[in-house]
């Protein structure tokens, strides 16, 4: 793997761009950045609507360039940045523009298969990319480990169980490996039955116990479907098959991954449920950086709880490892499914217990015989969100 140049050797900061700076992901990004502001400089930042949060960004980071993706925000943004010398830009182009803009450390944190085509002009600079996009390595994930190995860039997970993962792996030994093993909290509604989830609603099931993320991703926490899609991105960031990678349930979230080795050793690596530290471990990888908030204080007394996961109990896991057997597009097709059934959920059109069978109907309805190209890709993931639109409609 290509060795990005040391920040604490550099004769210049690290140059960075960040695609999605008004996400979760995005902010803890840039919070991290104005705690180390010598090291970095930063390029370009973009969001989706929120003009207003990234014009702050930006001014806050003395970006080069801000572009909002909804080009019907473009007049917030330019007159937020009016006087700065920061460039304003919108629409699907200017981010692709954006994520081409020549910087050391790209950060890839647009949500869902949105951010496919950007991280793959991304990785096209050969430069480093922190993948927090698991989609589009789900959606795209042979062409995007091709991109990778053409262009020479440097793909570090940003995910913490593949971060977790990545930090204990032996690259250098695979045949050494048995498993990697990935951690899961099991969500808000881990002791809950399957017949009690009817009821759930979007409020109760974005609070998730350990972690503050996005709504989208906090429901794909409580449905299991995140660390399914994990089991995908796992196969492709690690080349291993889906029998060498298994979840375990850990409600604390302190253990965030582990690698099982021949010998019987059992590497994992630990912390804070915080993303800014695996964040941070790619933003200045090979070297390290500190970073704000909770430390892990193993003097306190903690519990590591760990138990298998229940197949019949969260469905969705059954179903990725489904997808990843098959190959093709199949996997492509289980994440546009789950991102719309989780959209109509949100918006209190769906069920919450119908999550998965709205994608498990797209797996069984659609008929895949090759994929070419990338835009094979983008088709396939339109015709799973017209499935799955039908099965939303059928389910209510």
């Amino acid at each position: 793997m290509p060795q990005a140049a040391d920040i604490r050797t550099q004769a210049q900061p690290r140059s960075v761009t960040i695609l999605g700076s008004t996400g979760s992901i995005g902010k803890s990004t840039v919070d991290l950045l104005q705690g180390h502001r010598a090291k970095f400089h930063v390029r370009a930042l973009t969001a989706n609507k929120n003009a207003a949060l990234l014009a702050q960004q930006a001014r806050t980071l003395n970006a080069e360039l801000a572009v909002v993706a909804d080009d019907s925000h473009y007049a917030e943004l330019k007159a937020a940045l009016s006087g700065t010398g920061i460039r304003a830009a919108a629409g699907s182009a200017a981010v692709l523009e954006a994520a081409e803009l020549p910087s050391d450390w790209i950060m890839a944190a647009i949500v869902g298969a949105a951010g496919v085509e950007a991280t793959l002009r991304a990785i096209g600079q050969g430069k480093t990319v922190a993948l927090a996009n698991k989609e589009s390595l789900v959606c795209a994930g042979p062409f995007m480990m091709e991109a990778v190995a053409k262009s020479g860039a440097t793909l570090l997970p940003v995910d913490s169980e593949h971060n977790a993962v990545f930090q204990v792996f032996d690259h250098k030994q695979r045949e050494g490996i048995r498993r990697i093993i990935l951690t899961a909290s099991g969500g808000p509604f881990l002791r809950r039955s399957r017949e009690s989830l009817a009821t759930v609603t979007p409020a109760e099931a974005i609070r998730h116990p350990n972690w503050a993320m996005g709504a989208k991703i906090s429901v794909d926490s409580a449905t299991m479907m995140n660390k399914s899609l994990e089991v995908i991105e796992a196969a492709y960031l690690f080349n291993l098959p889906s029998e060498q990678i298994d979840v375990l349930i850990h409600p604390q979230s302190l253990v965030h991954s582990m690698v099982e080795y021949i010998d019987g050793s059992i590497l994992s690596q630990m912390g804070a449920p915080d993303m800014r530290t695996p964040i941070a471990h790619t933003l200045a990888w090979p070297a390290r950086v500190d970073t704000t908030g909770e430390k892990l204080d193993l003097t306190k007394s903690i519990q590591f709880n760990f138990e298998p996961i229940d197949i019949n109990r969260f469905y969705a896991l059954k179903l990725a490892r489904q997808a990843l057997k098959a190959g093709l597009g199949y996997p492509t097709v289980l994440n546009a499914a789950n991102e719309a059934a989780v959209e109509a959920f949100l918006a209190g059109e769906l069920r919450f217990s119908d999550i998965e069978k709205v994608s498990e109907q797209a797996l069984q309805t659609i008929k895949i015989k090759a994929i070419s190209n990338l835009n094979d890709i983008f088709s396939l993931d339109a015709e799973a969100r017209t499935i799955a639109a039908t099965a939303i409609q059928a389910l209510k």
